[in-house]
């Protein structure tokens, strides 16, 4: 299992939320296995979020998808208030 993590500030939680459920059919066409959305206990105008793969190529691939066609709209990436950063993880223990 390969996980890519997103972590980015947003202005309003409510309104990523929203753009980010219309890009459930894409998350699924390119692998997406699960997802969790995070934020930190004293800064909910922060999030991370999880999106689990079979492969490292289809994370890998799905994060330039994201930068080239999502981010880079302000239409389409309502309440992203930064720049993402992403990384891509190999799981290598969990209990």
């Amino acid at each position: 299992m390969t996980t890519l993590r997103i972590e980015h500030p947003i202005s309003d939680f409510q309104l990523w939320k929203t753009a980010f459920d219309r890009f459930a059919e894409a998350r699924a066409n390119a692998g997406v296995r699960s997802f969790a959305i995070r934020q930190p206990v004293n800064d909910h105008l922060y999030l991370m979020l999880d999106l689990e793969f079979d492969t490292a190529d289809r994370a890998e691939a799905f994060a330039q998808f994201l930068a080239q066609h999502v981010w880079s709209t302000p239409a389409a990436s309502p309440g992203l208030a930064g720049p993402p950063q992403t990384r891509v993880l190999d799981l290598v223990a969990s209990a």
